[in-house]
């Protein structure tokens, strides 16, 4: 009779392990198919995603008991806790960027709003259900008296059987996909094939051997990414030099997608001063977003050196130490350009304090330069309008040429305006989000038509090169619904990589305009604007080309390892006709994704290994 009580203890400790454990693998499970949407393009994939995460569910809830003869309740408890909180962050940051948080984004938390009025924008009422578990699973471990042994023959079985699952679910992700760790800057695969909580532990392992390539890296390193970039060819054309001397203004639109351009709501134009200056500019109505996880910070970094962005994380925090051979440092040491940057957010955010002393900027006037009062600001600082008006006093103080850099900051999620400042109607469409991006949209244009106004007023603007581009998408996939409404359009693959598409306007003033078509991305501004200025750009180590010149065949690389090309179009590891958005074998594709493996990895190596230091002199 005590012997079957004591099996029946025994018992209990982990079948209670296994209760919890199931009811954390069950919210993974409906999260990964509702919450993140995971694309399912076979019975693999769907097997995959129910499976993957059992294993390492099983290894870390067993650490409530591996240290003692029974199960820890309140080491039970709190695993489901943290377990259902990385998942909860998981989703609200899946919600807006259609991505999954890294270790080093957690480092950077407050460069992607924090906690504020945009997390509350992401949560549901469905919410709830993801933590009324916790309420039952706490009622039952306080009211259990029972010790809930587990013996070390059951240890051994339970960590026998959660080591098989995690190998068993990697080799099961490496028959789906042989470069899936080459390739882990695919985190909607990686997710879908190791689960979240393996995706999170590889995560982890990345962040740790990041630091030390750069002490492995060589010169021989070096040279293998000279090489490959020496091939990019730059063709002349008859606008070489055209803006030679010139300063240049460079201007980022916050949030801003080319879908805006041209687009009448309610019968009013929603950006009446941009769809006048393109007519006066090269507009390149085929530009793509190429940021991932730094997003404003991220588009800096690609047009001033020429390199893709991180896969996680943004550069700025991650490599402000690094030797780069920037935009600012070519002006410089060609025509002994001044470069200043003007944003009116804390100098501290997205590290830009360090990070633009790297990358050769003279002057930074940021938010203690400016009259920032709670009259002229909203949601992420000063408003654009009161921005550019300050602005232009900094402006004539610096010595031409110069070539000055202006951050905007009013159109950013989630959107807010104030009445006064609302200069057209929102949208209808059923997602507030998207009504609200017009109104806001619609004012960042009327900042920039103030900004020129001054400019002409204090003669600056004859002698100036403008260029207008947007940083990164404002609609994310969660309210793309909206957009398609708004648009009229269908939801499908092809809509969706052309919502991916920024405007970007070089306005030289006295030469004709002329709307480009060309396929390209945020990468390849800056050797078209070198371009424009007689610079020649075959040995600045970037991966960007002559938007004036440049080749459809090559492919338009996205940090996720999708791309679009001339006829296809690889997002989600699938590949798809550019023209009808159907399925294709991914022969069609293959060729080009190689193209796009090895970019990202030279680039990666260069940033990682701070490779440029052993050829910048």
């Amino acid at each position: 009779m005590m012997s079957r009580y004591k099996r029946l203890a025994t018992t209990s400790g982990t079948q209670f392990t296994l209760l919890v454990t199931s009811i954390l693998w069950l919210k993974t499970v409906v999260t990964c198919f509702v919450g993140f949407n995971l694309s399912m393009h076979s019975f693999f994939d769907i097997i995959l995603t129910l499976t993957s995460s059992i294993g390492s569910l099983l290894l870390i809830m067993g650490f409530s008991f591996y240290f003692g003869k029974k199960v820890n309740k309140f080491i039970l408890f709190g695993l489901l806790v943290i377990g259902t909180g990385i998942l909860y962050g998981d989703l609200l940051y899946y919600r807006f960027y259609t991505d999954f948080v890294t270790i080093p984004i957690l480092f950077q938390f407050d460069n992607v709003g924090g906690l504020s009025a945009s997390t509350v924008e992401l949560m549901s009422p469905w919410d709830i259900f993801m933590f009324i578990d916790l309420f039952i699973v706490g009622w039952l471990l306080f009211k259990t008296k029972s010790n809930l042994t587990v013996s070390k023959q059951r240890k051994r079985r339970y960590i026998l059987v959660g080591s098989t699952l995690v190998v068993m679910t990697i080799c099961l992700g490496l028959i789906k996909s042989v470069h899936l760790f080459s390739e882990s800057y695919d985190r909607e695969q990686m997710v879908k094939t190791l689960g979240p909580l393996n995706y999170h532990v590889y995560d982890i392992a990345l962040g740790v051997k990041a630091p030390l390539q750069r002490v492995v890296a060589n010169e021989t390193d070096a040279v293998t990414s000279q090489k490959y970039l020496q091939q990019i060819d730059s063709k002349p054309t008859d606008l070489f030099g055209i803006a030679e001397g010139k300063n240049v203004v460079f201007i980022t639109l916050e949030s801003t997608q080319d879908f805006v351009i041209n687009q009448k709501v309610n019968g009013e134009e929603v950006t009446p001063f941009l769809n006048d200056l393109i007519k006066d500019s090269f507009y390149f109505n085929q530009i793509y977003d190429q940021t991932a996880q730094g997003k404003t910070s991220d588009a800096e970094f690609i047009v001033d050196t020429g390199l893709y962005p991180l896969a996680s994380g943004s550069a700025f925090v991650r490599r402000p130490e690094n030797t780069y051979l920037s935009l600012q440092h070519i002006l410089k040491q060609n025509n002994d350009y001044y470069a200043a940057t003007f944003h009116g957010n804390d100098r501290t955010f997205w590290n830009r304090d360090q990070m633009y002393e790297a990358l050769g900027y003279d002057t930074y006037f940021s938010k203690k330069d400016y009259n920032v009062t709670e009259e002229n600001s909203i949601n992420y600082g000063i408003k654009d309008i009161p921005f550019f008006n300050q602005s232009v006093d900094h402006l004539e103080e610096i010595p031409e040429p110069y070539y000055a850099k202006f951050l905007t900051l009013t159109n950013h999620f989630p959107f807010l305006l104030e009445e006064e400042d609302t200069l057209i109607d929102e949208a209808n469409t059923e997602v507030g989000v998207v009504n609200r991006y017009v109104t806001t949209v619609r004012y960042l244009d009327k900042s920039i038509e103030t900004f020129f106004e001054k400019l002409k007023e204090k003669g600056m603007y004859e002698d100036t090169v403008f260029i207008l581009v947007g940083d990164h998408y404002g609609i994310s996939k969660k309210y793309e619904q909206g957009l398609s409404e708004l648009l009229e359009e269908e939801a499908n693959i092809v809509n969706h990589m052309n919502y991916q598409q920024v405007p970007l306007i070089i306005h030289v003033p006295g030469q004709e305009g002329q709307t480009i078509e060309t396929q390209g991305g945020q990468i390849d501004i800056r050797p078209t604007l070198l371009h424009l200025l007689g610079i020649e750009t075959d040995d600045f180590y970037s991966f960007g080309r002559n938007l004036f010149t440049r080749d459809d065949d090559h492919p338009v690389i996205f940090r996720d390892g999708s791309f679009i090309s001339e006829e296809y179009i690889y997002k989600d590891n699938v590949c798809y006709g550019k023209e009808n958005g159907q399925e294709v074998d991914y022969q069609y594709c293959e060729p080009d994704s190689e193209t796009v493996r090895q970019e990202l990895e030279l680039s990666d190596n260069i940033i990682f290994g701070d490779l440029l230091r052993f050829l910048v002199e």
